[in-house]
């Protein structure tokens, strides 16, 4: 007796891996529905241990039996790896789920004679953790759309030439061994995904199953549209679509991006105009002792980036993978307007060591205090109040920056801001690896680092004082730190003997922000947010005084003072004259 395809389990739990799915399955014109299909949700422990599994398989039709092998496939695969312990891992697991249904199928096909030579096709989907797996035997096909455009990921086990493509090479049940294609692609969030038999992939075309997974429909309406435009076209053959759309992905897993850091190789880095990975060089922005910056395009996306590389130096190895696991590791927890994003680049498409992040328009806050005028009070606490918000966002999920300066500043075209450079960041559950200096730069750190602390929020409210201090004056509260010293702290300079026209809440403020002892400092950098927006609110009148005119427009400035000269000088000629 045919039965439906079973239910979509689904769960509102609070696993963080958010998938939703739709289904439909139609048997066109033949006497029975061959194709069977199932996605299992799971439990939030399950999902988050074993993950999300889809499964799509197609009886074969000219044997007896086709719709008993593939429901047996799907069924039993499901039901099988979700049996298994997660540390097997995802290939294993289902590979022997996969070579004991294949056994039982060719066995019962041989046994039973009301199941003679039965089989089917079969590909599984498995998503788990910010992994897409993919187990495949036959020629039904994996589809998934990413950016509006439609890639297949499976490769159809058939044999070439016109009218034989539908022979099938590789099955489940027909032969005692079993021959399993095994695919692991990095998932994103908005990843669609299509299983589909070939009762759809052979009558519509990609471009049209593009156009419809394109409108991102709710799952389900997909699913039919597909079905429906499939039976329309040609119906004749059973057709089943399943549309796995991904909401959400769990943040990387700390052991995940160690283990994929310590196996990817460190490479010399590249000079401009080279290709790394599909990303061109453009001009270099940077070279120093330990990395290379370059400015580049993504050639599979075509968007601006930013690209860094380490430089291989002796013992330094550990170091240097320490700082990419940094920023991975941040780019998947972190999120806010004001923090630097960190691309994630496909692990099958890298092939060495490197940290890529979108190229922000604009310029660091240190060159913008290179060229006239001053930032005034209003602008620079918007400044300010917006990288003490990056510097929060980071404290909330335990990530202590270590390294805020201005140079490390965006200021954007569009008023927006972006701290960037997380390669000396200390994270929590990842020991530093021990370094040739404590990281940061001098002029900016606080006491106890310099001293040897490891450092936490609080040597970041120093720094991001030290920061905002320097915005305002364009020096620094106590002045220029060299490298590798023993500095001796003395009083800071006052900022209102530098900048007058500034308020003496704004001084104080600073001079708490960047006290020595961090006991003398704020709490935490929230509450020194709080006092930056009130103290704004009280100095408006302040700062509502316009600008003078030679800051505003110095070159109308020395035209007029030229001009008064000229005039000048020449009442003086007629002054002689007579």
């Amino acid at each position: 007796m045919t039965r439906d395809p079973p239910p979509l389990i689904a769960d509102s739990g609070s696993a963080p891996l958010d998938v939703q799915a739709g289904l439909k399955s139609e048997r066109g014109r033949r006497e029975r529905n061959e194709d069977y299909a199932g996605v299992y949700f799971g439990t939030p422990d399950q999902r988050a241990r074993l993950g999300v599994v889809a499964a799509i398989a197609d009886g074969i039709g000219g044997a007896k039996g086709g719709r008993v092998a593939a429901e047996l496939a799907v069924r039993s695969f499901i039901d099988g790896y979700l049996s298994q312990s997660e540390t097997r891992g995802v290939r294993l697991a289902g590979a022997r789920c996969l070579e004991a249904i294949n056994r039982w199928t060719h066995a019962m096909g041989r046994a039973d004679a009301g199941l003679q030579d039965m089989g089917s096709t079969f590909t599984a989907l498995i998503l788990r953790g910010r992994q897409a797996h993919i187990l495949h035997v036959g020629d039904s096909r994996l589809y998934r759309l990413r950016d509006d455009r439609l890639s297949l990921l499976t490769n159809d086990h058939t044999l070439r030439g016109a009218g034989r493509n539908h022979i099938l090479t590789r099955a489940i049940g027909p032969a005692a061994g079993l021959q399993i294609d095994y695919v692991m692609e990095d998932a994103r969030p908005h990843d669609r995904f299509l299983l589909c038999s070939d009762g759809v992939h052979g009558v519509l075309s990609e471009r049209a199953l593009e156009a419809e997974l394109a409108r991102r429909a709710a799952p389900e309406e997909t699913a039919a549209q597909i079905v429906d435009a499939a039976i329309d076209a040609r119906g004749g053959d059973n057709a089943t679509a399943l549309v796995i759309d991904v909401l959400s992905l769990p943040a990387a897993n700390l052991a995940d991006l160690q283990l994929a850091a310590a196996a990817i190789p460190i490479a010399p880095p590249p000079n401009a105009g080279a290709r790394v990975d599909d990303y061109f060089l453009g001009a270099m922005i940077s070279d120093g002792p330990y990395s290379r910056v370059f400015s580049g395009i993504d050639e599979a996306t075509h968007q601006p980036v930013i690209v860094k590389f380490p430089k291989p130096l002796i013992a330094a190895d550990a170091v240097l993978r320490q700082a990419f696991l940094r920023e991975s590791w941040i780019a998947t927890r972190v999120r806010s307007p004001f923090v630097a994003e960190c691309v994630e680049v496909p692990s099958q498409r890298r092939s060495c060591l490197y940290t890529v992040m979108p190229l922000y328009q604009g310029e660091t806050l240190e060159r913008r205090l290179l060229r006239a005028p001053t930032i005034r009070l209003a602008s620079g606490l918007g400044i300010a109040i917006k990288l003490a918000k990056a510097v929060a966002a980071l404290h909330r999920a335990g990530v202590i920056h270590r390294d805020v300066k201005p140079d490390n500043v965006i200021l954007q075209p569009d008023g927006g801001l972006k701290l960037v450079d997380l390669g000396v960041a200390r994270l929590p559950q990842l020991e530093d690896v021990p370094m040739a200096a404590a990281p940061g730069t001098p002029s900016f750190m606080a006491p106890e680092l310099i001293a040897g602390a490891a450092g936490d929020e609080k040597s970041d409210q120093f720094a991001l004082g030290v920061t905002i201090f320097r915005m305002f004056t364009g020096a620094l509260p106590y002045g220029e730190i060299e490298p590798f010293s023993h500095p001796r702290f003395g009083r800071p300079v006052a900022l209102t003997k530098l900048r007058p026209d500034l308020p003496a809440w704004l001084d104080r403020l600073l001079a708490r922000a960047f006290a020595l002892r961090p006991e003398d400092r704020f709490d935490d950098v929230l509450e020194l947010i709080f006092e930056l927006e009130h103290g704004a609110d009280r100095a408006r009148p302040i700062d509502d005084a316009p600008a003078p005119l030679y800051e505003r427009n110095p070159l109308i400035v020395w035209k007029a003072i030229s001009a008064m000269l000229a005039a000048a000088l020449i009442a003086a000629l007629a002054l002689h004259r007579h």
